[in-house]
C-alpha cells in the first residue's frame, strides 16, 4: 500500500535527496536517483554501500530519515509493497512445509494481480515437481519457485537482492536467462543487486554504483562506458578511484 504523492510521475523509482540514518550513522545519504522504465539495472557496490537500504526504502520496509522517494508516483507507506512491485531477497522466504502447488495458491490468495497460468508455466518450465514440498527442493529449484512467486504477480518493477548468491554457476546462468527473457517479454524494470560483476555483463543496461551510502555512478551503461569498457571493469575502476581518494584524504 502506498500514499499517492506524484500522480503525474510514472517512473519506477524517483529519489530526491533521500537518506536513511541509524544510531550508528547514515546508511544512505543525500541520494538523488532515477530508475527508468523497461531497464535491467545493476545495483552494485561494496558491503555497507547502502544497496539493501535503498531496496528497503523502495519496498517501504524502511522509512527515509531525509528526502523523499516515489515508486510509480506513489510514496511508500510502509504498509506493504506497491501493487506493481515484487521483491526477492537472498533468503527467499518460502514456507518449507508447503508443496510447490500450495505455494502458488498462497501467491494467488495474497496478490490481486496474480496470474496462475503464468506462474505455473514458470515452475513447469524449470522442471520443478508441483507436488514436492519446498523443503525438499534444491537451492536452484527453490530459487525458481521464488522467482515464479515474484513474477506471478505480474510486476512492473522487480527487485532482486542477491538472489543468486547460493547457486552454482550453471544454475545461476539458467535463472538469469529466464529472468532476462521474462523481463523483455513483460516490459518490466528489473533492479538486480549482486557482488558477482561477471554475471551482470551483457545482462544489465543501466548502472547504479553506491559507495559509502552515496551514488558514485549512475546511468545508461553504453553512455557510461563510451569507450566499450565492460561493466565489471567500469565498476572496479570507479571503486578503486574512490578508495584511493579516501586513502589520500
Amino acid at each position: 500500500m502506498t500514499t499517492r504523492r506524484h500522480p503525474d510521475r510514472a517512473l519506477p523509482v524517483l529519489a530526491e535527496g533521500v537518506g536513511k540514518r541509524y544510531r550508528r550513522g547514515w546508511a544512505l545519504e543525500e541520494t538523488s536517483l532515477v530508475i527508468p522504465e523497461n531497464r535491467v539495472v545493476a545495483l552494485v557496490g561494496p558491503n555497507g554501500a547502502g544497496k539493501s537500504t535503498l531496496m528497503g526504502l523502495v519496498t517501504g520496509m524502511l522509512r527515509p530519515s531525509a528526502g523523499s522517494i516515489a515508486v510509480f508516483g506513489d510514496e511508500p507507506s510502509g504498509k506493504g509493497l506497491h501493487p506493481a512491485v515484487s521483491y526477492l531477497a537472498q533468503q527467499k522466504p518460502l514456507y518449507r512445509q508447503l508443496t510447490v502447488a500450495e505455494t502458488l495458491t498462497f501467491g494467488a490468495r495474497t496478490n490481486p494481480t496474480w496470474d496462475q497460468g503464468y506462474a505455473s508455466h514458470l515452475v513447469e518450465q524449470a522442471g520443478v515437481p508441483m507436488n514436492a514440498k519446498v523443503g525438499t527442493l534444491s537451492g536452484g529449484q527453490r530459487t525458481r519457485v521464488a522467482l515464479a512467486l515474484a513474477l506471478g504477480k505480474r510486476p512492473r518493477l522487480l527487485l532482486l537482492d542477491e538472489p543468486l548468491a547460493d547457486l552454482d554457476p550453471l544454475a545461476r546462468e539458467a535463472v538469469l536467462r529466464v529472468l532476462m527473457s521474462e523481463a523483455r517479454m513483460q516490459g518490466m524494470t528489473v533492479v538486480l543487486s549482486s557482488h558477482v560483476l561477471a554475471e551482470l555483463e551483457g545482462v544489465c543496461d543501466h548502472l547504479v554504483l553506491l559507495h559509502r551510502g552515496r551514488v558514485l555512478l549512475a546511468g545508461d551503461v553504453n553512455r557510461l562506458s563510451g569507450d566499450g569498457t565492460p561493466l565489471g571493469e567500469l565498476v572496479l575502476r570507479h571503486m578503486r578511484a574512490a578508495a584511493a581518494q579516501e586513502v589520500a584524504a
